[in-house]
């Protein structure tokens, strides 16, 4: 299972609890309008907290796959001016 589905997956879930506890608490509906309002604040804080998290890890991975590929691309340059300089 990727990380990003399962963060998903506990932000929903995190949000259907939260809602089922708020709708079937006795309050009164004003109350629960206002607690289905932070409720859902924070949930949306959580998600968005998340998927900057994950954004940073991608662009993280992102670069170091680019430091990688240029090093590579540098080494096979090196072997191919090597193999020239060998045959001249």
């Amino acid at each position: 299972m990727s990380a990003g589905k399962f963060i998903a997956g506990f932000v929903v879930g995190g949000v259907v609890g939260a809602l089922a506890g708020i709708l079937l608490a006795p309050q009164s509906g004003e109350e629960t309008r206002e607690m289905i309002k932070d409720s859902s604040q924070k949930a949306y804080d959580k998600a968005q907290s998340a998927v900057k998290e994950i954004q940073q890890k991608a662009e993280n991975i992102s670069n170091e796959m680019t430091k990688k590929g240029e090093e590579l691309i540098n080494k096979i340059q090196g072997m191919i001016d090597k193999n020239k300089n060998q045959e001249a």
